[in-house]
């Protein structure tokens, strides 16, 4: 865009360049030539008025057309002046250089009354005659000391001449520009080429930070301390202080969820004991069963945050092992039944009938697609269906989870993947949140992808992209809980 505009300006610089000029050119070429016409007719006029006072007179009768005219010793003066001269008397013209009479009779009679008009006396005007001639600048002179016979003298000029040189120049100047407005261009384009590489550096550098997890990274700052080179160091500068905030956040959750953990275990197992102690008030067990279930959900999103937390810094490594598929699934219908008892829906998992083995964390796979079978039983009404199936295609497994629920709305779909964020209030009834963003990283960290396709009231499908050999290295290490 910028070369194009680039070209766009030189050219319209070319063409205001080229109209001035023509036009100074010709106004000078003008100025010129009315300055030889008027000098011209001030000397012939002059040169009459001399030749009276030694003469007398300096016209003669035409026997044969019985029309005054200059005598022929006063007329061989003005013969061959260049332009076209005219000397007027009452009656017409008593001379006509030899340049006039060469003209067409139209062309002549046209001179002769523009010459006779009493607005043109004493000043320049244009005489347009036929394409041969073209425009003429005339200057009529009134004549008084050339006797009573002698009226004016009028002299003319071409301005097609004058017209040629500037004309010449913007012809030459149309069949050069196209020349160089072209060159501009493939210039303006390969010096815009040049200045702006470093911004997609720039960019590529950027989009490759932006995961969140090579916030350690740096962009190379330009050796010329340019306006690239002060961006470049603003944008280390935000990248170092998003690094320090990411970093006391991911602590900050870690050492939170860890510190969490044990007075949360102690709990459970007081309320626990005390909830098999025979003495207990029916009321008080009551309370106990509640607070034991909220203890479970705290404990299972602790556990989650801490995964995700150890996730984020790189110490959450997968335990790849050969992975029967088929048994996995065969291992969670059971438990899929269960909870479509409990919820009054139709749980269904389809076991294929082939083995498929796969290279993966068992216990990561099993969380994942565990996970998005509670959802989809949870946000499913009774008398719904869930439908988990399986396919393996160009060695990658997809695995499909699909629910007759409430749905998600389009606007909602970006957000699905964050922490603790629900749609609305009948998606937040139970739960942290997380399940959905420990499955995403579950399946990137195989290497995979998970797609959600869902519209309010007709359900959601979940669909997960897993490859059969992960294409790269993952560590297997175990844990680093203490």
């Amino acid at each position: 865009r910028i070369a194009v505009w680039y070209a766009v300006g030189l050219g319209a610089t070319i063409f205001v360049f080229g109209s001035i000029v023509y036009a100074v050119e010709r106004s000078t070429s003008l100025s010129e030539i009315e300055g030889l016409v008027r000098l011209e007719t001030d000397l012939i006029a002059t040169i009459l008025g001399e030749s009276y006072r030694a003469r007398d007179t300096i016209t003669l009768l035409d026997a044969q057309t019985g029309r005054l005219s200059l005598t022929p010793e006063v007329a061989a003066l003005f013969e061959n002046l260049p332009g076209y001269v005219a000397v007027l008397g009452h009656d017409g013209d008593l001379f006509l250089s030899g340049e006039a009479r060469a003209l067409p009779f139209r062309s002549v009679e046209r001179l002769i009354n523009a010459a006779q008009d009493p607005a043109a006396a004493g000043q320049f005007h244009a005489v347009n005659l036929p394409q041969s001639v073209g425009e003429l600048r005339m200057y009529v002179r009134p004549v008084s000391r050339a006797g009573p016979e002698v009226v004016a003298v009028a002299s003319a000029r071409g301005v097609a001449a004058v017209q040629l040189r500037p004309g010449r120049l913007i012809s030459a100047m149309v069949l050069t520009a196209p020349f160089v407005i072209v060159a501009s261009w493939i210039l303006g384009f390969f010096l815009a080429g040049r200045t702006f590489a470093p911004v997609d550096d720039i960019v590529a550098e950027v989009k490759a930070i932006s995961d969140g997890r090579s916030l350690h990274r740096r962009l190379a700052t330009p050796y010329h301390q340019d306006e690239l080179a002060q961006l470049t160091t603003t944008l280390n500068q935000m990248l170092g202080r998003l690094e320090r905030s990411f970093i006391t956040l991911r602590r900050f959750t870690a050492d939170a969820s860890h510190e969490l953990k044990t007075p949360l275990t102690v709990l459970r197992t007081g309320i626990e004991r005390s909830i098999t102690h025979p003495l207990v008030p029916r009321e008080v067990l009551a309370m106990l069963e509640e607070i034991l279930l909220e203890v479970n959900r705290m404990t299972e999103m602790v556990d989650s945050l801490l995964m995700l937390a150890r996730a984020d810094e790189g110490r959450a490594p997968l335990h790849l092992e050969a992975l029967d598929f088929r048994v996995l699934l065969a291992e969670l219908e059971e438990t899929a039944s269960i909870l479509g008892e409990q919820s009054s829906v139709d749980v269904r998992v389809a076991v294929p009938e082939e083995q498929i083995i796969m290279q993966a964390d068992p216990g990561r796979v099993r969380q994942m697609v565990m996970n998005l079978l509670t959802n989809a039983v949870k946000y499913t009404h009774p008398d719904g269906q869930v439908r988990v199936s399986s396919v393996v295609e160009d060695g990658t497994l997809m695995i499909t989870v699909r629910d007759t629920g409430i749905g998600i709305a389009p606007g909602d779909l970006p957000n699905l993947y964050e922490r603790f964020w629900r749609a609305d209030v009948a998606r937040s009834r139970t739960g942290a949140g997380l399940g959905l963003a420990i499955s995403k990283w579950t399946a990137e960290a195989h290497g995979g992808s998970i797609d959600v396709q869902s519209r309010p009231g007709k359900g959601t499908t979940f669909t997960v992209r897993l490859p059969l050999t992960p294409e790269r290295d993952v560590e297997t290490s175990g844990d680093h809980e203490s």
